[in-house]
């Protein structure tokens, strides 16, 4: 049951991606297309989902969050054309299809991502400004742009690239796939506990389960690019070595690491219980992240 109302979630987000890119005009065709390409090439929609279940966890209407969630993917597609570009991680291929500045070129690439980047910001906005409601707007905005910028995401990422060819410690280790990875995972589940009503005690308890599965979602991705096979993951694997990227697997070894992200999902489970909605996907997603294969 909790594998089908995932699914059902991920439709939901399918069906709302194209509705939030612009209407072409004439002159802004190839932006749009280099855009679309991405954000409508498929993928786990992993992010825009944790956002519908946490809002279902806490008591809320699916419906009300359904725009913001999908918001959330085009900021996690924006930073996936930008990890791709030959200044980050040069990769060729991406979810089994060639890469935007494969397809579009360096400078399009670049300003596709910066255009799903801003769009999500104009999508929540003129959402939130059309219920009547520009408070909760403004608080989803405000948690979207903590988990994806210089406290989130981006300054994960900056500290990847600085920890290339070096060895790094633990804590070096657990910053960088904390924000790299784990803040905007982190911010869709308050994001959507946001929308869905949640008190702080709620609000606590969904944010230290987001911090869980944020950092096994990245210690399963550094095992995967170890064991995966190109084929199932859509994208070169081996690519953490050659790039000398700090991973769990570098540091403690395959065994370790799989364990520590299994533990990872089991206490995020335990964060679930007193909550007073359908936890069913967020369960699921628990033990989903440290069995996929992609």
């Amino acid at each position: 049951m909790s594998k089908e109302k995932m699914k059902g979630f991920q439709e939901l987000v399918e069906e709302k991606l194209p509705q939030l890119l612009p209407e072409k005009d004439g002159y802004n065709d190839v932006l749009i297309d280099a855009m679309a390409y991405s954000l409508l090439s498929g993928g786990k929609r992993l992010r825009p989902i944790l956002a519908l279940a946490a809002c279902s966890a806490v008591g809320g209407k699916i419906e009300d969050a359904l725009v913001s969630a999908a918001s959330i993917e085009c900021i996690h597609a924006y930073s996936l054309v930008h990890d791709d570009l030959p200044g980050m991680d040069d990769d060729e291929l991406r979810r089994g299809k060639p890469t935007n500045h494969i397809v579009f070129g360096v400078g399009m690439a670049t300003l596709a991502g910066d255009g799903l980047q801003t769009q999500a910001f104009e999508n929540i906005c003129d959402y939130w400004l059309a219920q009547g409601k520009p408070e909760i707007g403004l608080r989803v905005a405000f948690e979207l742009a903590h988990g994806a910028g210089n406290l989130g995401m981006v300054v994960g990422q900056a500290q990847d690239l600085l920890a290339e060819g070096k060895h790094i410690d633990e804590a070096n280790m657990k910053y960088i796939h904390a924000h790299k990875t784990g803040a905007l995972i982190t911010a869709s589940v308050r994001i959507g506990a946001i929308i869905g009503g949640a008190n702080d005690a709620q609000l606590k308890a969904l944010t230290e389960y987001g911090d869980r599965i944020g950092l096994a979602f990245q210690i399963t991705d550094d095992i995967l690019d170890v064991v995966g096979d190109t084929a199932v993951i859509g994208k070169p694997v081996g690519s953490d070595e050659k790039n000398n990227k700090a991973t769990y697997p570098a540091l403690y070894g395959l065994d370790a690491s799989r364990k520590m992200a299994e533990e990872q999902c089991a206490l995020a489970k335990n964060m679930l219980s007193d909550l007073p909605g359908d936890c069913d996907v967020l369960d699921y997603i628990a033990d989903y992240i440290v069995k996929r294969q992609k």
